[in-house]
């Protein structure tokens, strides 16, 4: 049943990531933190100070597929991006709350590899598990050990943290670097797995342990010409005994290759890059961690950032899209009903005010569903468009932590987290 918009209520705690991220850099700087992988130039530029990067020992290896994505990429439901696929907004009209597999986003830093449960093992590793001073402990888990664990169900979003970076360029005029999706990589499902806590304290975590490291079974991802390793990214011990997920069901069904098959990692409501797919190893580590994807990667740099950047990314920002195809038609005078979706990482979607007439008034649109955190609110509004021409349909959603989607997006020179209102464009005939 259709609910109307409800009013803020105290958002989820929330951890500072910013004041963590200081601790890091300056443990770093004392000799206490570890930089894996991540240039020399990258941690000068950081903190101004010198380090030496190590580079882990591989987990076993990874089959690649022959192809960068092994499901369907229909036309009428992706536009293509590489080695990555981007869900169009009006293939998703009519598919219920969460996104049909076959439906959701690709984001591949590399192929998808092509993976076997019989072969998959997580091996949790690292000085933040008990053991002697000094000493590594290993402790591994089979698909069968995890399956044998008690599982939660979860409805959560997942979003690459580059979602609506095309709009940089198309609306603000800005000059930004990667993919330009649109408003397409992101998607919600239903997921069905074991609590990362639960596997960690079977692992038996020592009190000093700071940080965990989630690294994927993927192909070792280059850039520049050189190689970053695996895809992997730290997360503070905190954050992953809160509501991290190890998850190995989506919407009912083991994962898809493309989704992380056998096992990925969920970190609800935080970008994408978090939610590492196709886990093989899980860093425990006594030391705060630096990966490229916390350091290069994954921080917003730019004219109104500090010159080292800013804190590493984690929360989701605010969004809305309309379930229609850019540059749509509609005929004058006849009753329509617009539909689109909502969501935000901060906390549940409260409000969505619509525009059908370029951004010069606004009605409160109707929510569909009741607002929850870490998923989207869908939303439908009523119009009957006037005279020919074209005109500018726009969402504006508001959050249950007060955050409201604003006109202008603060831009980024690697166009993370757009959160401006976006322009639909349709045409009237």
């Amino acid at each position: 049943m259709p609910v109307s918009a409800v009013p803020p209520s105290r958002p989820a705690p929330r951890l500072d990531e910013t004041a963590y991220d200081r601790r890091r850099l300056r443990q770093w700087l004392a000799g206490d933190a570890r930089a894996d992988g991540v240039s020399r130039r990258r941690l000068l530029t950081l903190l101004a100070a010198t380090a030496t990067a190590t580079v882990l020992p591989a987990p076993h290896p990874a089959r690649a597929a022959d192809t960068p994505i092994v499901k369907p990429l229909p036309p009428e439901w992706f536009v293509r991006r590489g080695t990555n696929a981007e869900t169009r907004w009006e293939a998703l009209r009519g598919t219920g709350h969460h996104t049909p597999n076959e439906l959701f986003f690709v984001r591949n830093h590399t192929a998808t590899p092509v993976l076997t449960a019989d072969d998959w093992r997580l091996r949790l590793w690292g000085s933040g598990l008990r053991g002697a001073p000094g000493e590594d402990r290993a402790v591994e888990f089979g698909y069968d050990d995890l399956r044998a664990l008690p599982a939660v169900t979860r409805t959560a979003f997942v979003e690459c943290a580059g979602n609506g970076r095309g709009y940089y360029t198309s609306q603000q005029g800005e000059t930004v670097s990667g993919t330009s999706w649109t408003l397409g990589a992101v998607g919600v499902a239903r997921w069905r797995g074991v609590p990362l806590a639960e596997v960690l304290r079977r692992a038996g975590p020592a009190s000093r342990a700071v940080d965990v490291q989630p690294r994927g079974l993927d192909a070792e991802y280059v850039s520049g010409g050189e190689s970053l390793g695996r895809v992997r990214r730290p997360l503070p011990l905190a954050k992953a005994l809160h509501d991290v997920l190890l998850a190995y069901e989506m919407n009912g069904e083991p994962l898809p290759y493309d989704h992380g098959y056998p096992v990925r990692v969920l970190v609800p409501s935080w970008v994408g890059i978090a939610s590492v797919k196709w886990v093989g190893d899980i860093e425990v580590s006594a030391q705060p961690l630096f990966s490229p994807w916390n350091t290069t990667f994954y921080r917003l740099f730019g004219s109104a950032y500090p010159q080292q950047g800013s804190a590493p990314l984690t929360r989701q920002t605010i969004k809305s899209a309309f379930e229609l195809a850019s540059g749509a038609t509609f005929r004058a005078g006849q009753d329509q009903v617009l539909h689109g979706r909502s969501w935000s990482g901060a906390g549940a979607v409260a409000r969505v005010d619509v525009s059908t007439d370029g951004g010069t008034s606004w009605r409160p649109a109707r929510l569909h569903d009741r607002p929850r955190a870490d998923t989207w609110t869908r939303w439908s509004i009523p119009w009957k468009p006037g005279a020919p021409g074209t005109t500018h349909l726009l969402a504006r959603a508001t959050d249950t932590a007060g955050r409201t989607q604003p006109d202008v997006a603060v831009p980024n020179t690697q166009g993370y987290l757009f959160d401006a209102v976006m322009r639909h464009p349709v045409t009237v005939v």
